[in-house]
């Protein structure tokens, strides 16, 4: 079997690199271990979280905002069975979309684990223990990442999870104990924490989504805390014990004084490690950084050997799904002959809680630290018209600007559809726009976007109509 590209993987990047290779007119073919398409982000992160936080997310407005909206409900009780089944199915048709555009694009499928042998030589393990060699003129390692482990905390899958069984749990927990205040452990808790767990989240830094703007993680933390969420910040975690119903779990605070936390299931939630184990690399000549876990690549996300290119999760960069495909795209247009461009500082990063969080270029802590001058503007979505008639008043919309230029340098947005929100202010930076040029733009109303606007109003002269 010899082919033009072959891609390694078959998540959001490695699958997105096949469809773009195709399309460019490259024989491709595409190899993924497990028995469905996706990756992690369809088979066991973006999605069927999202699909549980929507479930959840009826399930907390039915029993706590129906009724202010004039709609009894009786007899409310939340089915996890169902939430679950739902959310399986959604991974379905969404993998089985995957394996659709494959055929669709005429990209050849292997199913099984692969391995260098050369570098331009891909073995495949099968299933079955047979193995089979392809050649490729090109290879595209997308090969992700999975969750990080405390070395300390060994995990039993049964009381001490990660992210992936804490999807398919058969109760809803008392209590619910997460260790890590990142993006991950805090949507999982939240779906927990609708459908009526009480939620511990223990962090090692002094704040939670430590990355983002502070504003952020400071009101995020205020709307999680009514969700019946508590929060140990600056603390250690040191060990994790099953006691068969129930999980203990030790952390040391900021004093050094130990404290112990029992509950029902412990999510361990503390980032993800690249996922290169078992390929070979040291056959081609690749060795491993950042403390022997990415691969090096150059500016075209080309490895050391010619023609192995890598993306997503297992280099540099943020482990975010539409990075992979952004990188995606840029390595098959790179192989045809393109000459493609990534504007890394403008991949936005989303927390799907509710509100929800959405963050694109620098944060405030960011320019301090760098000595630039700059203005800032913020409007809570508590003025907000389209806000309060939905009932979605948590949250602030944050501009920065360029003291001198105006230039947008950073927008933070905590509030209903952040998220979607945040897509204008990617595109005004990306045409490098003042937050002038969005304070003259018309913003439709009611609108969730207007509290964009206002906050750029708010960085312009201070003039913000509607606070």
């Amino acid at each position: 079997m010899q082919y033009d590209v072959t891609v390694i993987g078959s998540g959001p990047g490695g699958y997105v690199a096949a469809i773009r290779c195709a399309q460019l007119g490259l024989k491709t073919a595409i190899v993924e271990k497990y028995n469905t398409f996706g990756g992690t982000c369809l088979n066991v992160g973006c999605i069927p979280s999202k699909a549980l936080l929507d479930s959840t997310e009826h399930y907390h407005n039915a029993a706590h905002t129906f009724k202010t909206h004039g709609i009894a409900v009786k007899g409310l009780k939340p089915d996890l069975d169902q939430m679950i089944a739902r959310k399986d199915q959604v991974v379905k048709e969404n993998t089985a979309g995957i394996a659709y555009l494959m055929k669709k694009n005429k990209i050849a499928t292997h199913q099984g684990f692969a391995s260098f042998k050369d570098k331009n030589t891909i073995e495949i393990k099968k299933e079955d223990g047979t193995v089979e060699s392809l050649k490729s003129g090109k290879i595209i390692i997308a090969t992700g990442s999975k969750p990080s482990l405390l070395p300390f905390l060994p995990l039993d899958k049964q009381r001490i999870i990660t992210s992936t069984e804490a999807l398919s749990l058969k109760e809803i927990p008392k209590h619910l104990i997460v260790i890590g205040g990142g993006v991950i452990g805090l949507e999982l808790g939240s779906v927990y924490a609708r459908l009526g767990s009480k939620v511990t989240v223990i962090e090692f830094f002094e704040s939670i989504i430590s990355t983002m703007d502070r504003t952020m993680s400071k009101e995020l933390q205020k709307s999680l805390e009514k969700l019946d969420f508590t929060f140990l910040l600056s603390h250690k975690v040191t060990g994790a014990v099953n006691n068969g119903k129930k999980v203990t779990v030790k952390a040391n605070n900021a004093s050094g004084e130990e404290l112990s936390i029992e509950g029902d299931y412990c999510i361990v939630s503390v980032g993800r490690t690249a996922y290169t184990e078992g390929l070979g690399l040291d056959k081609i000549g690749i060795e491993l950084e950042e403390k022997g876990k990415k691969i090096p690549v150059n500016e075209h996300l080309e490895t050391k050997v010619p023609g192995v290119y890598a993306i997503g999760d297992v280099v540099k960069g943020a482990m975010l799904a539409h990075k992979a495909e952004e990188e995606g795209v840029f390595v098959a247009e790179t192989i045809a002959g393109q000459k493609p461009h990534i504007n890394y500082h403008l991949i936005p990063s989303v927390v799907y809680t509710w509100p929800e969080v959405a963050s694109v270029g620098y944060t405030e802590e960011q320019l301090k630290e760098q000595g630039r001058k700059y203005k800032t503007g913020s409007f809570p979505f508590k003025a907000s018209g389209r806000a309060r008639a939905s009932m979605d008043t948590d949250g602030v919309a944050k501009v920065l600007a360029d003291a001198e230029t105006d230039e947008l340098l950073g927008v933070h947005i905590i509030g209903p559809r952040a998220a979607d929100v945040i897509a204008e202010a990617v595109v005004a930076m990306e045409f490098r726009a003042s937050a002038e040029d969005i304070a003259r733009i018309s913003h439709a109303h009611p609108t969730y976007t207007e509290a964009f606007k206002e906050a750029a109003m708010a960085a312009t002269d201070n003039r913000a109509i509607h606070i």
